[in-house]
């Protein structure tokens, strides 16, 4: 029986082939996110993994039905599972905003999923991290946010020399397209072919430009000039007052093809360029609005951060640490007369906080030891007649004895 496409085992270390991911990876990946989000005063939240397809309809439209794992559940009620996890707070904020003071600063990991092709970077199920900030519309909220993307980055070993923010605005766009186009029915068609520059033939991007009265020539020269405007002017002033001017550029490039953007946009890439976005976001001031019917307007803003590109950067940087076993004390049950007492020691010692393994079935002295050295153990304990322990570290090999109650104080110290 096989995984189905696109989907993903995790297994402990030492991984059994290349073709499996790793679990404590993806949990050190997990500690790093929220650890980063905790020093941004962000609070975690979750919701359900199934959502009504409406959700996700209402805001990107019915053309992501074809991207999404959806179907009819036994209440003959249209559902899906969740490809991204922006609509869900929406919808969580709409139902309780005025039980929360502004603005609100949460955090998610959630898998998400998407029927679509698998290809470098992109599977149909991964892990992300998502941080949003709703109800404030002064751009000290994109650069607090941006500033958060850059820290966790650099919270995993990476630094200026491995990745650069590209910051645009849908704005500055905006005021481009009205310049020189009156028909706003246009502008959709418009920043697609514009997101899609950097992918297409420049001959077939220049040929839907000028179908719609653009020039190719003129829109490179606005992205080249990369002038910011004054939301993104105050955005790069407060990053480089906290020192982190070297991890941004304007880049007029991105300008996130999804609909619902609204102000200023971002993407983080390898300097390199090996990978697809490590991450992306920007505002996205009337999601809230539109998820609620009217009810509740609040700005918002956020990003997300996927674990498939990380994983595959850390690797390609050598910055994934050594994953050894997390058995801090192996107890040698070597007289089974003494398994009453040894139990009460693995019993004590696990209250103290201690990672303790023993064997649990009678096994020969030499088996055990061999054990407690391939679970990389610091230290193999031994409980003696007369209520002593004897300890031996298996990094010096240096025996110590100590009084069995004094033994949790003895091996933590």
């Amino acid at each position: 029986m096989e995984r189905l496409p696109g989907f993903r085992d995790f297994y402990p270390e030492p991984l059994p082939h290349q073709d499996v991911w790793s679990a404590d990876a993806r949990q050190y990946i997990f500690a790093k996110w929220r650890t980063a989000a905790r020093c941004y005063g962000f609070r975690e939240y979750d919701g359900p993994p199934l959502e009504p397809l409406e959700l996700f309809t209402t805001k990107s439209g019915d053309e992501i039905v074809g991207q999404l794992y959806n179907f009819k559940d036994k209440g003959d009620r249209e559902i899906a599972l969740r490809p991204e996890m922006t609509p869900s707070l929406a919808r969580m904020v709409a139902a309780h905003a005025r039980n929360y003071r502004k603005p609100i600063k949460w955090f998610a990991i959630p898998q998400l999923f998407r029927y679509e092709r698998q290809q470098k970077g992109r599977l149909r199920e991964h892990f992300q991290f998502n941080a949003d900030i709703i109800g404030e519309t002064d751009p000290a909220a994109d650069a607090e946010l941006i500033a958060l993307l850059i820290d966790t980055l650099r919270m995993f070993g990476l630094t200026a020399a491995d990745f650069v923010i590209h910051l645009s605005s849908r704005n500055a766009w905006q005021d481009y397209f009205s310049a020189r186009c009156h028909d706003h029915t246009k502008s959709y068609e418009f920043f697609q072919i514009v997101d899609k520059l950097e992918r297409e033939d420049l001959a077939q991007s220049d040929e839907k430009l000028k179908a719609l009265g653009f020039s190719l020539a003129d829109v490179n020269r606005f992205i080249e000039a990369g002038e910011p405007t004054l939301e993104l002017r105050a955005i790069l002033e407060n990053l480089a007052a906290r020192g982190l001017a070297d991890f941004v550029k304007v880049d007029y490039h991105v300008i996130r093809g999804l609909a619902y953007y609204t102000g200023p946009v971002f993407e983080a890439f390898d300097r390199k360029g090996e990978f697809r976005a490590i991450a992306g976001g920007g505002r996205y001031d009337n999601l809230v609005k539109l998820i609620s019917g009217g009810k509740v307007d609040l700005p918002a803003l956020g990003f997300g951060f996927g674990d498939v590109v990380l994983l595959e950067l850390l690797k390609a940087r050598g910055l994934l640490p050594n994953f050894d076993s997390p058995v801090e004390v192996f107890v040698l049950i070597e007289d089974e007369a003494l398994r009453a007492d040894s139990l009460k020691l693995v019993q004590a010692l696990r209250a103290a906080g201690l990672a303790v393994e023993y064997p649990l079935t009678r096994t020969k002295p030499d088996k055990q030891f061999k054990r407690a050295q391939e679970l990389k153990a610091r230290h193999a304990v031994k409980v003696e007649a007369d209520s002593q322990l004897r300890i031996r570290s298996l990094e010096t090999r240096q025996e110590t004895v100590a009084l069995l109650a004094e033994a949790a104080i003895h091996l933590k110290g």
